[in-house]
């Protein structure tokens, strides 16, 4: 015979889930279990055991959708699998059944926001690399070495008359930067090592 269940869950800065639990009883579960933990944490022992021991034709009930989900796309993945199991699920307060044609729409509508505001996340995130890239840089500082820095430095190197450590006091940048302009400009080749020679050599040396 198909058994109500019923899971409450309270924060460490509750006293007691009480309430929940009254109602839950009252809508006819015939277990409650309940997790003392905060909504943002995923991991729920006694929401665990619940699972394991619901079987196919159950309802799962709660006294309120947060009581469940630590996120709409919590809530939407755990309700999805609940179906799969075919295993119902209540909330008391929003009134929702998904054992009925109307309470699966509702979380029909509930999954495609979820969707739609993981796309968006994505879109921004894309957006912003795209804009880093554009301005010269990739999670982090400008770059200090520009395109006329780079032009400059791969000039005074072909005139062999400075060393790479006065290029760079010249451009004001590090030697390591000029490096890695001159490699990038095909003046230099290999490898560039993070830990540049010293000392110094003529540039026409290099």
């Amino acid at each position: 015979m198909p058994e109500l269940l019923g899971y409450a869950r309270v924060s460490t800065t509750e006293q007691n889930a009480d309430l929940q639990r009254d109602a839950l009883t009252g809508a006819g579960c015939w277990k409650v279990f309940t997790d003392h933990v905060t909504g943002t944490r995923e991991r729920r022992p006694e929401l665990d055991r619940l699972l394991e021991q619901i079987r196919p034709g159950d309802t799962l009930v709660v006294w309120r959708l947060d009581r469940l989900g630590c996120s709409l796309r919590h809530l939407i993945d755990v309700t999805t699998d609940l179906g799969e199991r075919g295993v119902g699920f209540r909330s008391l307060t929003e009134n929702i059944d998904t054992t009925t044609a109307g309470g699966r729409l509702i979380f029909h509508v509930f999954g495609a926001l979820a969707e739609f505001e993981r796309e968006l996340i994505l879109e921004r995130s894309r957006a912003g690399t795209a804009a880093a890239w554009a301005r010269g840089r990739m999670g982090g500082r400008p770059t200090v070495m520009t395109p006329d820095k780079a032009t400059a430095a791969r000039r005074m190197y072909d005139q062999r008359e400075l060393t790479v450590q006065q290029i760079a006091d010249v451009l004001g940048v590090g030697r390591s930067s000029v490096y890695r302009a001159l490699w990038r400009e095909g003046a230099v080749h290999g490898p560039i090592s993070r830990s540049v020679p010293a000392p110094d050599e003529p540039a026409a040396g290099r």
